[in-house]
């Protein structure tokens, strides 16, 4: 059976290793729009955290396999349609993830100064789409939407000293406009309360760690939250008991002539109504926000207006609200509701012989091993279906055989994962000579370059 995988992110390359571990005659073809393999392990995962990238060599061993080819800077829809993959193979994979990202709805979101989480994120990890964003870093506070581990994310590359990042892989310009920030003060800010905030412990230990850095909690935001979160999950429990121990902490006195430190907080039950143009109305100057009470508790409370609001002055807005799928081929049913393609276990409805797995499946939430138990769910939906004969096994099918002639009538060029290696060996001599991991080639064109194209 020939298979074929549409992204390369995790959710790619757990469906196809899956697929390739448990069926030992199967053929994958996992497709990419980027020259480069891995989506958000490489594009997502902030550079500070390069033990989360370890994943990357279980994907190279995958890819290496002699029944898996990688097919990059191939975007599907547009190169080459989902018909026609479901023409050549016998089970196409829809794992694309989100590539959009949720929009406040308010006036004045679209004023410089303030950016989606999604493209700033993708700025400092070398995404090519948002090499330019160039984000203005010349005030001193930063506000954040949204209370989930990309926002902490942010929050630390803004507050993080040089000497941290320079070992890391983020690139080259971002670490340059960050030497010139003025950036000093972060507030991350939430509709909900403390009990509702996406965060795990191990981020926000991190944040509270950080040196030079000093978290601003009002202990006031906790009262009453002991008894609260007494019977809540261990994981709630104790990064409650965080939040309150770090709120109670005293300030540390500052030595005279010491540089002040950079300070960040957490601010609970307030929702973005406008962002407020400075007098020239030619960038954000602040944001005003509605007071918000929670109606019913846990998860499922909602954020409800007071009618009461606040105005902050930030110079800076990062919208950290969650990204979005979009549809990807008018061939597929997309819910733009729930910005998800229907499907049960990854068989997408109404349309035998194709799945999705990750986030285009159940939406933009989780962590790498979330994707992979989604993505091995999604795989054990197609193996069963070979196996049941579901997927009739017609020799006439001849995977990227027909796929290559249509690409090549269309002018398009398919890069190998042993390109990809070229492009690696470069990115990494280029980061050798700079002392960090690796400098990321963020132009497409110039990746193209390197491997001859």
């Amino acid at each position: 059976p020939r298979i074929c995988v549409v992204g390369s992110g995790p959710a790619g390359f757990y469906t196809a290793q899956h697929i390739l571990k448990h069926h030992g005659g199967a053929l994958v073809d996992i497709y990419e729009k980027l020259p480069v393999p891995f989506g958000l392990v490489r594009f997502g995962v902030a550079p500070d955290h390069p033990e989360v990238k370890n994943v990357i060599n279980t994907f190279t061993q995958t890819a290496r396999s002699e029944r898996c080819a990688y097919y990059g800077n191939v975007t599907v829809g547009r190169d080459v349609t989902v018909p026609e993959l479901q023409q050549a193979y016998h089970a196409v994979v829809l794992s694309y993830g989100a590539e959009d990202n949720q929009v406040l709805g308010i006036p004045g979101e679209n004023l410089p100064g303030v950016y989606s989480a999604r493209a700033f994120v993708g700025w400092y990890n070398g995404l090519p789409e948002n090499r330019d964003l160039k984000p203005d870093l010349s005030c001193e506070t930063a506000l954040i939407l949204g209370h989930g581990n990309v926002a902490l994310d942010i929050a630390r590359i803004l507050l993080s000293p040089l000497q941290l990042l320079r070992k890391t892989d983020i690139t080259d310009s971002s670490l340059a406009a960050l030497a010139c920030s003025k950036v000093k003060r972060v507030w991350l800010v939430g509709r909900r309360g403390p009990l509702q905030v996406a965060f795990t412990i191990k981020e926000l230990r991190e944040m509270i760690n950080l040196p030079g850095a000093r978290a601003v909690l009002d202990l006031a935001d906790f009262t009453g939250l002991e008894n609260a979160v007494k019977d809540a999950p261990r994981p709630r429990k104790r990064l409650t008991e965080l939040m309150i121990k770090t709120a109670l902490e005293k300030p540390v006195e500052v030595q005279a002539g010491a540089a002040a430190p950079r300070t960040w907080g957490l601010k609970f039950q307030r929702s973005p109504q406008e962002v407020l143009p400075s007098a020239d109305g030619r960038r954000a100057r602040g944001i005003r926000m509605a007071l918000t009470r929670l109606e019913g508790s846990g998860d499922s409370a909602k954020a409800i207006p007071t009618g009461d609001v606040e105005e902050l002055e930030c110079g800076l807005v990062l919208s950290s609200i969650g990204y979005r799928s979009l549809p990807l081929d008018p061939a597929v049913p997309f819910d733009s509701q729930r910005g998800v393609i229907p499907n049960s276990s990854g068989r997408v409805e109404g349309v035998p012989g194709l799945y999705c797995s990750g986030w285009v499946k159940r939406g933009p939430t989780g962590v790498i091993i979330t994707t992979m138990n989604d993505s091995f769910d999604t795989a054990q939906s197609v193996l069963e279906d070979l196996q049941g004969g579901v997927l009739g096994i017609s020799p006439s099918r001849e995977g990227f055989g027909v796929v290559e002639s249509i690409l090549r009538s269309r002018g398009v060029r398919p890069v190998s994962f042993s390109d990809w290696e070229k492009i690696d060996a470069a990115e990494v001599a280029r980061g050798k000579a700079a002392g960090k991991p690796r400098e990321k080639i963020v132009d497409p064109a110039e990746m193209l370059r390197i491997i001859g194209h």
